[in-house]
Formats: structure tokens, sequence, C-alpha cells
């Protein structure tokens, strides 16, 4: 009987250990998540503070944007003007390209 009882154990043990790493593991990783979310909120309030350029302006139906709209490489970015010069200035950009009109545009 004492035989029986300790083979069961035994078959148990296992399981019983699998399920502690498996518990201590979720609450390791949920404590690591709820960190990082603090992190970021404290990360991306200092991201938001920036002073306000001087080309920066609104465009209804858009939102905020940055740079010469009319420009090849505008971003239509509140946050970053082009590909090709994203911290600027517009202002005599060498790369500076005028965007190319569809017939849609060229007719309004």
């Amino acid at each position: 009987m004492l035989k029986t009882l300790l083979v069961i154990a035994v078959g148990f043990l296992p399981s019983l250990i699998s399920l502690w790493v498996i518990r201590k593991t979720h609450l390791r990783s949920r404590l690591r998540l709820r960190q990082a979310a603090m992190n970021f909120t404290s990360v991306q309030g200092r991201q938001n503070v920036r002073a306000v350029e001087g080309d920066r302006y609104y465009l209804e139906g858009v939102g905020y944007l940055i740079g010469d709209i009319s420009c090849k490489f505008n971003a239509r970015s509140g946050y970053i003007r082009c590909a090709v010069n994203p911290d600027g200035p517009c202002n005599g950009c060498r790369h500076y390209e005028p965007k190319k009109l569809a017939d849609s545009e060229k007719k309004a």
C-alpha cells in the first residue's frame, strides 16, 4: 500500500512543479508588463512636450502639419517634415521638388 502511494506521489510531482513554475512566470510577466506600461506613459509624456515650430499649421480635415505641403517629399505629418530632411527647415532645402498635381487636382 505504501509503495502504491509513493508511486502516485512521484507521478504527480512533475505536474505540481510545472504548475508552480507556470504560476511564478505568469506573475513575473504581469509585473514586467505593468512596469513597462508605467514607463511608457512617462516617456510618452516627455516626448509630447515640445516647442511649437514656426512652420507648423493646421489644415482642416487633416490636423496639424509641419513643413512645406507643396513639396513632393513632405510627410504630411505633425511630427516629421519629410523623408529627406526630417528636422528641417524647409526654407532653402536643396531637396525641394514641387508636387505634381493629379488630373483631378488640376481641374479644381
